[in-house]
């Protein structure tokens, strides 16, 4: 599969985005949570670049190989405290929008509160969100991974 775009990036679209992610790391979430977050939301999306972007970007945040390679599958494993398990969750939630799912339920919301403060969970929607917005330009322009940004 080739990608169906080589281009550069508009420089306004560029400064916009750079201080989307100033604001995401301000808000007092640790890197390596935003990390799994990226992650977890790249896979559930099927896209290549960013789950590949963000296994190198965690790994060089001090992530192990064995928590990135069982994030798929985070419910079933030990490797996750219950503030991170939350943030999975969450992300989920806000990713699987499509074909009725329920999305963000006051129970996920609730747990995610219970461990995060409001600039937390901002900073972590506004991470979602992103994860989300690049996943379906990606898959739109066919971008292959194997690109760090």
């Amino acid at each position: 599969m080739e990608a169906r775009m080589n281009g550069q990036a508009n420089p306004d679209v560029t400064t916009a985005i750079q201080h989307l992610y100033k604001a995401i790391h301000a808000g007092g979430v640790d890197g390596r949570l935003l990390s799994l977050v990226h992650l977890r939301t790249s896979q559930i999306n099927g896209c290549s670049p960013c789950v590949f972007a963000s296994i190198e970007s965690a790994h060089k945040a001090g992530e192990t190989a064995e928590r990135l390679h069982n994030v798929v599958a985070w419910r079933e494993t030990p490797f996750y405290t219950d503030e991170e398990r939350a943030a999975l969750a969450l992300t989920e939630a806000a990713t699987r929008l499509q074909d009725g799912a329920p999305g963000v339920t006051d129970e996920i919301w609730d747990a995610a509160a219970d461990h995060f403060s409001e600039e937390q969970l901002s900073a972590i929607i506004l991470e979602i969100a992103m994860t989300n917005f690049f996943n379906r330009i990606n898959r739109t322009v066919r971008e292959q991974a194997g690109k760090t940004w």
